[in-house]
């Protein structure tokens, strides 16, 4: 995957989490987007030899980035986490603020992404976190 292709995938995740989101949020979401990235702990299990993996990231978070900020941290040699869960965490008066949660394991192999079947490979949307008590079809603020 190219890094315009990974910016490509980032941009069409970030509407797809946006408008997913709105099925859940009364909250006026924004489409000039900002990005907090969460390194997800990584694992030096032998079985994954064929990932490239940073150690030194697991457990970090950067914050507020724009999208080629995100496309310049996690496109690493020609890799990119094989996973990365995107959600709208908050909006505010000029933007919305998705959380991408990343896998520690990298790789160029299309075959070894997460989220393949529905063409957003290596994004995987899920919704925004529910408040507790959550009823199924009401909507809450951020």
């Amino acid at each position: 995957m190219t890094k315009i292709e990974f910016l490509f995938h980032l941009q069409g995740a970030s509407f797809q989490a946006l408008k997913f989101a709105e099925n859940y949020v009364k909250t006026e979401l924004k489409t000039n987007f900002k990005y907090n990235v969460i390194f997800a702990e990584s694992t030096n299990d032998t079985n994954y030899e064929e990932f490239d993996i940073y150690e030194e990231d697991c457990g970090k978070m950067k914050l507020d980035l724009i999208d080629s900020e995100v496309v310049d941290l996690l496109y690493r040699k020609g890799k990119i986490p094989i996973w990365i869960d995107i959600n709208v965490l908050k909006s505010s008066r000029e933007s919305t603020t998705f959380n991408l949660l990343c896998a520690g394991r990298y790789s160029d192999n299309k075959e070894k992404f997460y989220y393949n079947h529905n063409g957003s490979r290596p994004f995987g949307v899920k919704s925004p976190k529910l408040p507790m008590g959550y009823e199924e079809g009401t909507k809450f603020k951020l």
